[in-house]
């Protein structure tokens, strides 16, 4: 009896698992990008969220990966939030004919 016990609380708590994996990778991106505040939860936040699942014990090989991954996603949001913003020397087409046209139009 405590065998079967064990295995279903065993299983809960991977469903639980799989259901917060899920959930993270599903909301993590958007809520980096946030809005023109800034992000609405930032990345120290997920990080520790998906350091303690690690810490869970018991993982599946499945969800090591789905950890391991989200993580890799969490550094390379983050090292794309470091990057300069790029910088356009040209201006937009419609500015351009703009001109053009008031150019010809005071000669």
């Amino acid at each position: 009896m405590d065998t079967y016990l064990t295995s279903s609380a065993g299983s809960f708590k991977s469903t639980l698992i799989d259901q917060d994996l899920a959930h993270i990778a599903r909301v993590m991106r958007p809520s980096m990008h946030g809005d023109l505040g800034g992000a609405i939860l930032p990345a120290a936040y997920w990080r520790r969220r998906l350091l303690e699942l690690l810490e869970a014990g018991h993982l599946t090989n499945s969800q090591l990966c789905a950890i391991d991954d989200l993580l890799l996603q969490l550094d390379d949001l983050c090292a794309k939030e470091l990057l300069p913003l790029p910088v356009t020397t040209t201006r937009p087409a419609a500015s351009r004919d703009a001109n053009r046209h008031r150019v010809r139009g005071t000669r």
